[in-house]
């Protein structure tokens, strides 16, 4: 199952420019969870570009682990499923729902990632997709993709869900994780911070969120 080409990976919130439009928000996808199932499928996306650069050469196994509240709600929202669909190459944003079960299924039965390399990547849905107990220091929505020659580990990413679909890399966040919007003109967190700012701005709620676009 390729993707079609003019799938388009979005979402991606790197430290440096945390500032984002509201429209940005309103992303499609499939469900049920933003942070839970479209973010963990941008991350492995983003994952699957690695490889696909160059760097899967050699790569003959990947595995997947899940930290945090990933893996405590990650069979409810999908998580698992959404990561296989992004190691493929998909984004929320293009794959077909009703392709979603025969898609896995083909990954399920051969236990290979087909897309990923000109040679067959091995992926076991069981073995190496795994639910760790375990919470990620920087970040409750943490996962971590390990690309593997034989036994031993070539390279791996980190990467955290921050909410809304929107992802970011250990690497980018430098241990400071900085949540979208942190830049705004009146950032606000509340419908009561927001009323507190029309009534300090004397300004509308729409000319608030127009400030900070």
């Amino acid at each position: 199952m390729i993707p079609e080409p003019e799938c388009i990976v979005q979402g991606h919130v790197p430290a440096a420019f945390s500032r984002i439009s509201v429209t940005d928000i309103f992303t499609s996808g499939i469900g049920p969870s933003s942070s839970h199932t479209v973010g963990p499928m941008r991350a492995a996306k983003r994952f699957a570009e690695v490889l696909l650069d160059g760097a899967g050469q050699g790569v003959t196994r990947v595995k997947v682990e899940l930290f945090g509240s990933l893996s405590l709600t990650g069979k409810g929202h999908r998580t698992d499923v959404a990561i296989v669909l992004g190691l493929l190459g998909w984004t929320p944003e293009c794959v077909d729902p009703d392709r979603v079960d025969d898609i896995i299924e083909d990954v399920r039965r051969s236990g290979t990632l087909p897309t990923l390399s000109a040679h067959p990547i091995a992926f076991d849905m069981v073995s190496d997709l795994i639910f760790s107990k375990e919470f990620h220091p920087t970040h409750p929505n943490a996962l971590t993709l390990t690309a593997f020659g034989g036994d031993q580990a070539l390279f791996s990413r980190t990467y955290f869900s921050v909410g809304g679909g929107f992802i970011v890399a250990e690497t980018e966040s430098n241990g400071d994780m900085e949540c979208p919007g942190s830049r705004e003109l009146y950032p606000f967190s509340s419908a009561a911070d927001l009323l507190s700012i029309g009534d300090r701005t004397h300004l509308s709620i729409a000319e608030i969120i127009l400030a900070n676009e």
